[in-house]
Order: structure tokens, then C-alpha cells, then sequence
């Protein structure tokens, strides 16, 4: 079986623009805004430049991403907007457009790359499709049990390594966010292996991802995150992956009733920013930016799981959503189902990451 590309490619495009319709509301909104302060300061007797130069940043710093302001990377890049705003005392201003509403899923890499957005947070399978490939291991399935795990790669000098390699794409790596594993949905329990079998199930864009569905007996289709609500609701798709905080912000409930807690595989992000954006900044510039975005992302990072935990208290008492568990020999074949995709990317990728994640951060202590 082959990942189906997404079949509705007007409704994508339809979606691309009606996004870049409000990201044009919202800057004509800002434009709005900085006048009607600047009419308010000549009002109270300040020169124009003096009025206009307490509103107007002498940098602005556009941070974009596809998800909801109430998940953990919508927090993270409001706590960065807002100690980048506290630090440089208003000079420099970090601009967020969450919900896609500047770029999606499928150009947002472009526009980095061609300077159109200065700061992304993609999730990491999106940088094994943009040619870092070593970036898929966050996508193998059950390769970890506990946060912990993760953190002693993405904090560490695996985790270093990594970020390092997006100099290969043009892409300068800063950091990494939580967001939290993921649980399986449909219209039914997708407990055992043949639950899965013939389903048309939402993934992002991953060599990865798609061996999993497919070692699953499912179909993959990839599709961008802002339409997946829209492809379960017409019937596109029959199902997702994702953790509970993105499933409840993104207003899933009404279009898929069974909630399968798998903690199959983990989702997180990287913070990616332009090269030559990061090169032009001012030394003490950069050093501020970097100093905001580490602490928004240790505070993100903090509050990861106890948002997935608040999501799935505030689903088991959702009207018409079933959340359901796995036995432990139920967990065990599902395990060993997808066990195939790793060897598989140990092949493609190489053994020697595999090993080392396995060596350094998996083994008990």
C-alpha cells in the first residue's frame, strides 16, 4: 500500500488561501492599532516621532505555527513573544500567527527557507521529510515509554547532533518542545491489529509514519493539520494520531467518538529559524533571543504533560467520546506489528543513531 496523497487538493488550496486572507486582516489590524497609539500620543502632546517610536519595534520577528494558542507550542511561542517584549524593553517584537494562519503544514518550510518567516516550530517528522531524515527516529513507533526517555535525547548531545544537521537545509536549529505522546482515534477502538485493517488514517508526512500504518494493515494519507477536521467530518479519513491536547484544541470530539490511548509514538517539535536572518542580528540581539526562546521553551516544556492530562480529564467527560485503553498483551502486538519499521530505518538511516538512543537514553539506570 502506498501514503495516499490527500485527494482534495482545492479544499487545501482554498484553505492556503483563506489563511493568507487573515494573516493580511491581521497585519491591516496591527496597522490599526500602531496609528490609533499614534494619534493618541500626539493627542496628549507627544512630537510624532517620540509617539511613534514607543510603538513601533526597531525589529519584528515573525514566528509561525499550525496548531492552537492553548497547546503546548501555542503557549511556548506567546511566553516567547512576551519575554522577547520584556527584555528588549519593546524594541524587538516577536509577531505570532498560530492556527496556520500564515503558513500551513505544506509551504511553511519554503517560506523559512526563503525568508518570508523568521522562526518555525515544526514537528519533527517535517524535518525528516525536508531532508534531515535522522529526524524520523522521534517518529518510531513505541521506541519510547516516558518523557524522560525522550528528553535524554532532545537535551542531550544526540539532541545537539541533531539540530547541528539542519545546517544541511539551510536551517539553523535552537531547541526542542514537548508536546507529548500520541493516542489513536476513530469511530471505533483501534485495540488489536485487525482494528486498524482497511482504515484511512491522517498522518504528517513521514517514510516513517506511513510504515506504521501500513505495518498496521491501514492506509496512510498525509494531509496537512489544518484540514484534517474538515477530511474526518467529510469522510476523507477515517482516523488520526495525535496527543489529546491537540485533539481537544483542534475541536475533534464531534467527529470521532473513540479515543484509543496507545502512547504509541511521541510528537514534538523543533524551533528552526532562518540562516541568514539569525547571521544578520546583532550579537547582543541574538544572545536575547536565545536567552527568551530557552526559558519559553523549558516553562513549554514544563507544562507539556499536565496539558495532555487536563485534555484527556476534560474529554473523559465529553458527551459522545469513548476513551478506551490497552490490555498489556494488547500493547505487546501492536509493539510487535510495527517492529519491522524500525529495522527498516535502521537500514535507511543507519544503525549507529539507533544504537546510540538506545545505548544513552533507553536502557534502565
Amino acid at each position: 500500500m502506498r501514503a495516499l496523497p490527500f485527494p482534495l487538493r482545492t479544499l487545501a488550496r482554498l484553505g492556503r488561501r483563506r489563511a493568507g486572507e487573515r494573516a493580511t486582516e491581521a497585519r491591516a489590524l496591527r496597522q490599526w492599532v500602531s496609528g490609533l497609539w499614534l494619534c493618541a500620543g500626539m493627542v496628549l502632546g507627544l512630537p510624532a516621532e517620540q509617539a511613534r517610536a514607543a510603538t513601533t519595534p526597531e525589529k519584528v520577528v515573525r514566528l509561525s505555527h499550525v496548531v492552537a494558542p492553548e497547546t503546548p507550542k501555542g503557549r511556548m511561542a506567546t511566553r516567547f513573544q512576551e519575554l522577547v517584549a520584556q527584555a528588549s524593553d519593546g524594541r524587538i517584537r516577536v509577531e505570532v500567527y498560530p492556527d496556520s494562519q500564515l503558513y500551513g503544514d505544506d509551504d511553511e518550510m519554503e517560506a523559512l527557507q526563503l525568508g518570508a518567516v523568521e522562526i518555525l516550530a515544526p514537528s519533527l517528522s517535517k524535518l525528516g521529510a525536508a531532508g534531515v531524515p535522522e529526524f524520523d527516529v522521534f517518529d518510531l513507533p513505541f521506541l519510547f515509554d516516558t518523557l524522560s526517555q525522550v528528553r535524554c535525547v532532545t537535551q542531550g548531545p544526540i539532541g545537539q547532533r541533531l539540530l547541528d544537521s539542519l545546517a544541511r537545509q539551510q536551517m539553523v536549529g535552537l531547541g526542542f518542545l514537548d508536546n507529548g505522546f500520541k493516542q489513536m482515534s476513530a469511530q471505533r477502538p483501534l485495540r488489536e491489529v485487525a482494528d486498524f485493517r482497511g482504515l484511512r488514517l491522517r498522518i504528517q508526512s513521514s517514510r516513517v509514519l506511513a510504515a506504521q500504518m501500513k505495518a498496521l494493515g491501514a492506509h496512510p494519507v498525509v494531509l496537512p493539520f489544518g484540514e484534517t477536521r474538515r477530511a474526518l467530518a467529510e469522510g476523507v479519513v477515517d482516523g488520526a494520531e495525535n496527543p489529546l491536547s491537540n485533539f481537544l484544541t483542534q475541536g475533534l470530539a464531534p467527529v470521532q467518538r473513540v479515543i484509543t490511548l496507545t502512547d504509541h509514538g511521541y510528537l514534538g517539535y523543533a524551533v528552526v529559524t532562518n540562516p541568514r536572518f539569525w547571521a544578520r542580528l546583532d550579537p547582543a540581539d541574538r544572545a536575547l533571543l536565545q536567552r527568551a526562546l530557552q526559558q519559553a521553551l523549558a516553562e513549554g516544556n514544563a507544562q507539556a504533560a499536565a496539558l495532555n492530562a487536563q485534555a484527556l480529564a476534560t474529554l473523559k467527560q465529553t458527551a459522545g467520546v469513548r476513551v478506551v485503553g490497552l490490555s498489556a498483551p494488547q500493547r505487546v502486538a501492536l509493539r510487535r506489528a510495527v517492529q519491522p519499521v524500525q529495522a527498516d530505518f535502521a537500514r535507511r538511516v543507519g544503525a549507529p543513531l539507533l544504537r546510540d538512543v538506545t545505548n544513552q537514553c533507553l536502557q534502565p539506570r
